[in-house]
Order: C-alpha cells, then structure tokens, then sequence
C-alpha cells in the first residue's frame, strides 16, 4: 500500500546496451567481493523457527492463514520510526502469533538504505536490522513474508525511462537479499516487489517490465542455492490489483516458470466509493458485496483452481480505521465488510493479510486499539456471524414513538432473539420478528429511549445460533439544524446541531446540475477530503481543498445526508478569498 507518495520526475535516458552490460558486471563483481556486498548480522539471534512447512505451495500458503502486516515500519520512508510506529521488538510478533495469525508480511523499503550507484550496496547495518526482524518473527513460530516494497514507486516505476539502470538495481538488491537469507527456514517467503507501477507505461508494457523482473527475480534467488533453491516466491500484478486481465497475465508468467513453489499475490480494499465513502458509497450494500464476491471467484478461478495459491498480501479499507480523524465508513457497515472477506476467504481458499499501518494494533503498548473489531476480524476466520440492514434504530424526538425495523442478515445462522445486557427481550412484547424483518414495539421502544436525550439512549444485541451478536443502538434524533456562517478559502465551518445525528456524505452541485468539488466525476463528494464533521465543536468543515475548486460568485448547493436518512440543503458562494454560507 501506498501511504505517502511524492511525485515522480523522469528526466534520464536509459543507456545503451554496451552500458546496461557493464553495469551488471560490476553488480556481480561487486557482490563477488567482500566490500561492497552488505554484510549479514553474526549477532543476531539465532533462526529457531519451529514452523513446518508442507512440501506443497498450496498446503504451505494454507497453514499461512490468517496473515498480518507490519505496515508503516521497515517500509517507512526515510526509517524505520519515521511514520510513528516506533522500532519493532521481539514481542511484537509474540503477541501477533498469541493473537491466533500464522504469517506476517514484513515490508521492507530498501531504497533510502542503498547505494543510488552500482553495485548499490544495502547499508550492512539496515540488513542486519531486517534479518534481526526476520528472524524474531520466524523464531515466534510464524511464517514470514519479506518483500521490496516502496522502491517500487521510488525507483522501480522509472524502468520506463532507465531500463538497465533499474534493472542492474533490482537484481543487485535481490542478489543481496538472497545472499543475506540463504540459509533461513523455508517458513521465510520472498516476495519480489510490492504494487509495482511503471511511469507512463500501457498495460501492455506494464506487463512486459513486470514479467521481466519478475523472471530476473526468480532466476537470482533460485541460484543462489541453499534453503533459496526451494523457497516460496510470491509474484505480482501491476499495483497489486485484481483485475482479471492483470491476473491472467501473472498466470501465464507463473506457468511459463515451470516452478511449483510460487504464490500468486494481489491487493484487496473493496469497492472503491465504499473503501473511502465517495461517490455515495456509504453502506456496504449489494453492489460492494457483489464486487467482493466477484473478486474473490475470480482470484480462485483463475489460480487456486488451477493448482497456484492466492495469497492476498493485503486487504483492508483504504481510509478505515483512522483513529486520529473523524470516521469515513460507517461503525456496522465496515464490519459486514470484514465478516464478508472471512467468510469468501475460507470459502474461496485464500490467505488473507490483513494491512495494518497503525489502525488496529498499538505498537507501543501491544494493545489492539478496537478489541471489539479485531473480535469480529478473528472470528470470520472460523464462522459467520448474523447482521442487520443497519447498527442503528432512529427514534425521533419531535414526534410520537412509533414502530422501527430492521432487515436480519442471517448469513446461514439462525436468530436467537434479542438481549439488553443480561436481559433477554420478550418476543411479542417487545419486538415481532415476520421473515427476516424485526419490528421494535412502541412499548420497549419507549422504555429504551428514556428521557430522549439527543444520542444513544441504549444497546441491544440480537443474537444468533453463530458468531458474534450485532450491537443496535437506539437513538433519539431530530433534523439537524444548520445556521448562516461566513470565512474564507482557508477557515470554514458550518455551524450544526447534530440532534443525534451522524454525517453521511455531502452532494454538491451547482444550478445548472452540474458537480462542484474536487471529485468532479461525482456530486456525492469524498468524506474527510471535500468535507469533514467536527462533532465536539459541532460543526461541518468544508477544507480549502474543496472551497478552492469553487466556481467564483456562483452558489454551491450542498445536501448533507445524515444516517438517519434524514438531509439538508445548504449554500456556499465564494468570492475571491471569502466564502459566505446560507442555511435553507
């Protein structure tokens, strides 16, 4: 995954053939002699891997499951705490594999390490510190995936322009690699470049490049020897994507290698408006659900089915968990999700690595920062669990108590019934169930709701015969109420009162219906980049990254839609640097 990314500048030529063929010799020169090859650590701690690893690929990528991602660490840029995460120990790992994960993808970011010359000498104490890393992970008895992660964006891309420049560097910084673990379990996968791009490049050509490292990449480490010559070798798409025609060609070029020791590995963060809520992609509703589904077929289809096993490297929400910015996704929403990629992993035989670049473990204190999430991750790897249309049943305030439902998402269980705390609900009484649909009364309707303070009144759980209960909190809310405010291009807030209400999306048009905003190809515009709830402050912040793509002195017509199904209208004119705002 791409977590920061620069722009990239291709000014160099690619020299010529002669020039390609004297850069390799001093590559292989240089890593003959004893200077310029980055040194293993002899201090170290030993490889006790206790691991065994079947003979077969798919047995082996199999035991794998479920995977985790040490993300933001080894692969931060320009070190290894530069993106908050601290330095890794020992314990990290126990505490992963305590946890019930079997594997762990290591990214590494090799680039800022390295020498930009041939040879391209690795920093002799940066390998050291990878295989320090290494081997603390497969000494806690867990399979370890190590791979070149974002050189793939930082110099890898510019093949495009310095072909037999980058090329000399790839095979160099593998050829030291598989030096450096030659010897290690064969628990230790290697995996040749992370979500590999190329600047300018056609898909055609995009396949052409990856083949070829891809092919250069297995033909070094297979000659290295050692533990190398029968390692497991994970291979790629372009960018890591799961697009049946970038799919297909990884097929042909695992099946040209002849080799029954490769994984075939690809990226999954769902359907796009849903991973990052744009577009009107607020619930994880059919079209979301398909995508996955029809993602996941094809990915066995076109490899477990074939004898090659799918190793999905990393899967995730683009922009969820995000504990330091209000939440994208929706709480119940993002949790079907992750229940659905459980279930179709197991029912689709795939090994699932979960992206983790600080949202779901706290690297300081070894603490899962949502137990209550990780709860419902770990239990989609054995068993599926019951849902509802929605985690939320809204009760108006400003009006009298009437009957709500729910849609049950059975998803094979069985309903149980309804529980307060310890209190089992009285069927009849307090809810009806008719099909799928449960029907809260006014009655238990009334009790729950209390004095109606504006929020969350109480809790429920419906339960099911499987799985993890669903939580249904019961919510008193009115319209919110959006007042008059004035700013400028940088400082702009809506003044709101949420009522009970949490934000949804925001449409923005213009009067001759055409989009406003950065995402122009929509008019539901992206969560946290074109809009934003301040709760605390009770407020709606438009950030200068939307209020500057504004068309001068012509009205913008923003409609906020709200959870509860409920929205209002606002406008927002700017003029020059100043914007004004008029509620409806």
């Amino acid at each position: 995954m791409k977590d920061i990314r620069h722009p990239a500048h291709h000014h160099s030529r690619a020299p010529g053939r002669l020039a390609s063929l004297l850069l390799v010799l001093a590559v292989m020169l240089g890593l003959a002699g004893g200077t310029s090859t980055a040194a293993t650590d002899t201090t170290a701690e030993p490889t006790r891997s206790t691991v065994r690893v079947p003979a077969r690929a798919m047995d082996a990528v199999a035991a794998m499951q479920p995977s985790w991602n040490l993300g933001n660490t080894l692969d931060a840029i320009p070190n290894e705490d530069s993106w908050g995460n601290g330095q890794t120990t020992k314990a990290t790992f126990e505490k992963v594999r305590a946890e019930g994960f079997r594997s762990v993808r290591i990214p590494v970011t090799w680039g800022d390490h390295q020498s930009a010359t041939a040879p391209y000498t690795i920093d002799a104490t940066y390998m050291a510190r990878v295989k320090q890393v290494t081997n603390w992970a497969l000494n806690s008895g867990l399979y370890v995936v190590l791979n070149v992660h974002h050189d793939s964006w930082q110099w890898v891309e510019k093949i495009t322009s310095d072909h037999d420049n980058v090329m000399a560097r790839f095979n160099s910084t593998w050829s030291q690699i598989s030096t450096t673990f030659r010897d290690a379990p064969r628990a230790l996968v290697f995996e040749g470049i992370n979500e590999p791009s190329f600047a300018g490049a056609t898909d055609a050509q995009k396949f052409q490049y990856l083949r070829e490292l891809q092919t250069s990449f297995h033909s070094l480490v297979r000659a290295s020897g050692g533990a190398n010559a029968n390692r497991l070798l994970s291979l790629t798409t372009p960018a890591g994507s799961p697009d049946q025609a970038f799919m297909d060609d990884l097929y042909k070029t695992i099946t040209s290698l002849n080799d029954s020791q490769l994984i075939a590995q690809v990226h999954f963060y769902s359907w796009y408006p849903f991973s990052v809520n744009v577009a009107g992609g607020t619930h994880y509703d059919a079209t979301a659900q398909k995508h996955l589904d029809d993602t996941f077929a094809n990915m066995h289809n076109t490899f477990v089915a074939k004898g090659i096993p799918l190793y999905i490297g990393e899967y995730g929400l683009l922009e969820w968990p995000n504990h330091f910015h209000p939440s994208r996704v929706e709480r119940g929403e993002a949790l079907k999700y992750y229940e659905h990629v459980g279930y179709t992993a197991r029912k689709y035989g795939l090994t699932t690595a979960l992206w983790d670049p600080f949202s779901y473990l706290n690297r300081e204190t070894l603490q899962w920062r949502d137990p209550a999430l990780m709860n419902w991750i770990k239990s989609s790897w054995t068993t599926r669990s019951g849902t509802a249309s929605f985690d939320k049943v809204f009760v108006p305030k400003s009006g009298p108590i009437t009957a709500k439902s729910l849609t049950l998402n059975l998803n094979g269980t069985k309903f149980r019934g309804v529980w307060q705390g310890d209190t089992k609900l009285t069927a009849g009484r307090d809810y009806t169930v008719s099909g799928n649909q449960l029907t809260f009364t006014p009655t238990a309707l009334t009790r729950l709701v209390g004095n109606r303070e504006y929020g969350v009144n109480s809790t429920l759980q419906a339960r099911f015969t499987s799985g993890l209960p669903w939580n249904i909190d019961i919510v008193t809310n009115d319209v919110p109420v959006l007042t008059n405010a004035s700013g400028t291009t940088e400082s702009f807030a809506v003044p709101t009162q949420y009522r009970g209400n949490d934000l949804a999306t925001m449409h923005a048009t213009y009067a001759d219906g055409t989009n406003a905003g950065p995402t122009d190809w929509t008019p539901f515009q992206e969560f946290n980049k074109a809009f934003s709830p301040d709760y605390p402050n009770s407020t709606i912040i438009l950030p200068p990254e939307f209020l500057k793509t504004l068309r001068d002195g012509e009205p913008a017509t923003l409609v906020f839609h709200f959870y509860s199904g409920t929205t209002v209208t606002y406008h927002v004119t700017k003029s020059g640097s100043s914007v004004t705002g008029t509620a409806s």
